[in-house]
């Protein structure tokens, strides 16, 4: 008998429910009760339906009335957008679609429409039934995969054609439960594989995921009022904006905590992402990010302290894996993540950090230079590197005339590379995700002698323009920008200012595209965080979900499928207003043409440029897979193809630097952790993206002198139009 044919043989037991949940969704419990195997699990506990409180009811009906009237969006509260809620909350509870079916579907279609008008008044109980519904599903599933285990993994099949869709968010449902039994075979069969490819035996993979279910089941009983609740108006304020979101006041202290930067451990901003806990991005100078190996988008599965066991937080809430993540300073945390450039989700990496406090001098500007052979030339081009936009600003308000601060760094740094001689200047804001506005604002100012920097439209439509007012200027000569996708917010305004003036050129990949502003609303219960505002460059075009477009590209392994505005749902979008006066220092028309295609000739002879682009084609083919073999011959064949192209890269970029290849890659694999262990290992040699804006800067002085000083002769002024 085959493991399909065993699940029929006998029921899951019926889990009893409290009173209050509506008539119709008892019934839909009552009916839908699925066939399935029966695991080994404390068969006492009872899944306790949550319910609203009237602290929730007040907090939902403030909420309404704060998006309606101050959000820079206008929108109503319409039967449409019911709908658009409906599908939200669906998507939040079960994006991949493997707990609800369509017959459970078909049990809310009454109240999808009525979502709307129930959330003007502070009706919650609608959403609490779509709550409740969805947790006892999730147990039902839960116990379903554990009951798979207890037969054996060693009775399933895997010599059949079979195969696994890999992202379903635009899958159909389900129809019933015997479609949603034969789905979740599938996905233990898929878990199992995985892991005997990775060379684990069938006792401890079983050990693995009896723990990963186990704990999954935890949590779901363990639900509480304000998991729903949080899970329903974050919903309901993400059809504004991704950017407004609600603040339970557990999340409301763990935000607090965060903005003070008073917080011991790993410096990554994390997220809520369906069941997993998603890296949003890493905190410059952070452990996480000199560690070097957890990457934005990567989801976590597991957290292990020191040597303990790893404890599985897949659908824990969020504030409970910040809780376990959080901890005392040089303590060493491991997470488990499925990489964001992972072809599946049972495919893991194991990331140990050392935490430690996110000190203010490893956020802060540096220098470099390097000297550039060019024929009979030769060029020297200072390069400063800005991880994000700071202030002290404690040291500010004590009156400290001597505060760290980005503008105040970068004055420091120009004036030492003026006195090294440099030629030009690069300033590098890839990975740079903002900061303080004002100091974008200054940052400005160092480069043109005065004028507007940013324009900020409220949703009155007044405009609040910002200004450079020093007409001194700390740098004349010729500049060049780069960006990448994770550059934003303040990062974009100053971008986008260096582009709008003529001041310099900006070399990269099309930036995060942040261009809007939020502030922080107290409630009767937690806080709700609401977009306000939003950024205008000074030639009127804004730097919302379009970022920053640059001048001369050079493409990026990260996805801008995943991370970026635009990838956001229900982003706002991009729009202009009018252009503020502004200097244009040079007109970069007549020479762009023959500086792009100088970089296409060095990059089409690049050995580092051809390897980050078979790395960008390797990412995007395993992205392109949208369906997994469950035949184990299949499998490793695709398996092995992919571990010998990893080697290959990682072996082509080490014989670029003169180093041994690597003989496997577990050897790889184990090099990696022990860079990781160490801290303090930096990499002398500058990347060769830092080297080729040298090489533009150095072009853009051949092909025109005038750029010795492109700030004192001003070409013109001019409203420009957007970019």
């Amino acid at each position: 008998m085959t493991i399909a044919e065993r699940i029929v043989a006998r029921h899951l037991p019926q889990q009893g429910f409290k009173t209050g949940l509506c008539k119709a969704m008892t019934m839909a419990l009552l009916v839908a009760t699925p066939f399935g195997l029966q695991a080994k699990v404390d068969d006492s506990l009872t899944y306790e339906p949550v319910a609203p409180t009237i602290d929730q009811a007040r907090a939902n009906i403030l909420i309404a009335r704060q998006l309606q009237f101050t959000h820079f969006r206008e929108l109503g509260i319409s039967d449409e957008l019911s709908g658009d809620v409906f599908d939200a909350y669906l998507e939040y509870l079960d994006g991949q679609k493997i707990y609800l079916t369509q017959q459970d579907l078909n049990q809310f279609q009454r109240v999808r429409m009525q979502l709307g008008a129930a959330l003007k008044t502070g009706q919650l109980q609608p959403g609490f039934d779509i709550y409740n519904l969805t947790q006892q599903r999730i147990i039902e599933r839960l116990k379903f995969a554990l009951g798979l285990i207890d037969q054996g993994i060693d009775q399933l099949d895997f010599s059949t054609k079979e195969s696994m869709l890999l992202d379903r968010s635009d899958a159909n449902w389900e129809p019933n439960q015997k479609a949603l039994d034969a789905l979740w075979i599938k996905r233990v069969k898929n878990a199992v594989l995985a892991q005997r490819l990775n060379g684990t035996d069938d006792d401890t993979i079983t050990e693995n995921l009896r723990r990963r279910f186990e704990g999954q089941l935890k949590r779901a009983y363990q639900a509480r009022s304000e998991d729903a609740f949080q899970a329903y108006m974050n919903a309901f304020t993400g059809m504004w904006d991704p950017h407004t979101s609600y603040f339970s006041p557990r999340t409301s202290e763990n935000f607090n905590i965060n903005m003070s930067l008073s917080l011991e451990g790993i410096g990554a901003v994390l997220q809520s992402d369906n069941e997993y806990t998603k890296v949003v991005r890493l905190v410059p100078g952070g452990p996480a990010s000199k560690q070097g190996q957890l990457q934005p988008a990567d989801r976590i599965v597991s957290v292990a302290q020191g040597d303990e066991k790893p404890v599985n937080v897949i659908g824990w809430r969020l504030d409970e894996v910040v809780d376990l993540i959080r901890g005392p300073r040089n303590s060493v945390v491991t997470l488990e993540v499925i990489p964001a450039n992972a072809s599946d989700e049972t495919i893991t990496k194991a990331i140990a950090i050392k935490r430690d406090e996110v000190k203010l001098e490893e956020q802060s500007a540096s220098k470099d230079v390097i000297e550039l052979q060019r024929g009979d030339t030769d060029y020297t081009v200072g390069v400063i590197t800005i991880p994000t936009f700071y202030a002290d600003f404690q040291a500010m308000q004590a009156g400290d005339p001597n505060y760290k601060s980005t503008t105040r760094d970068v004055r420091n740094l120009i004036k030492e590379l003026e006195a090294d001689g440099v030629d030009g200047l690069v300033v590098d804001l890839r990975n740079n995700g903002g900061g303080a506005l004002h100091e974008a604002n200054d940052l400005v100012g160092l480069f043109i002698d005065k004028g507007p920097t940013v324009q900020i439209r409220n949703a009155n439509n007044d405009v609040q323009v910002l200004k450079d007012e020093d007409p001194s200027v700390a740098y004349d000569g010729p500049l060049v920008v780069l960006t990448n996708r994770m550059s934003a917010s303040a990062s974009e305004i100053f971008a986008g200012a260096i582009q709008d003036y003529g001041r310099g050129l900006v070399v990269g990949s099309q930036t995060f595209g942040k261009g809007t502003v939020q502030a922080v609303r107290p409630l009767n219960h937690g806080q709700l965080k609401i977009t306000q505002s939003k950024f205008y460059r000074v030639s009127g075009g804004s730097t919302q979900h379009k970022g920053v477009i640059p001048d001369i590209e050079i493409p990026s392994r990260i996805d801008k499928s995943r991370i970026g505005e635009d990838a956001l749902d229900h982003a706002l979008p991009w729009d202009q207003i009018e252009a503020v006066p502004h200097n244009r220092y040079f007109d970069f028309s007549g020479i762009i043409d023959e500086l792009r295609q100088r970089h296409e000739e060095r990059f089409s002879t690049s050995p580092e440029f051809s390897l980050l682009q078979q790395e960008i084609d390797f990412l995007q083919a395993q992205r392109e897979m949208d369906s997994v073999s469950l035949n184990f011959e299949a499998r490793k064949t695709q398996h092995e193809q992919i571990e010998r192209t990893r080697l290959s890269i990682a072996n082509a970029r080490r014989e670029l630097r003169g180093e041994e290849p690597f003989a496997t890659l577990e050897d790889l694999e184990d090099w990696q952790d022990q860079q990781a262990a160490d801290l303090n290992t930096t990499d002398d040699e500058l990347d060769f993206v830092i080297r080729e804006g040298g090489h533009i800067m150095a072009d853009m002085l051949e092909l025109d002198r005038r750029m010795v000083s492109i700030v004192a002769p001003k070409q013109y002024t001019a409203k420009a139009s957007a970019q």
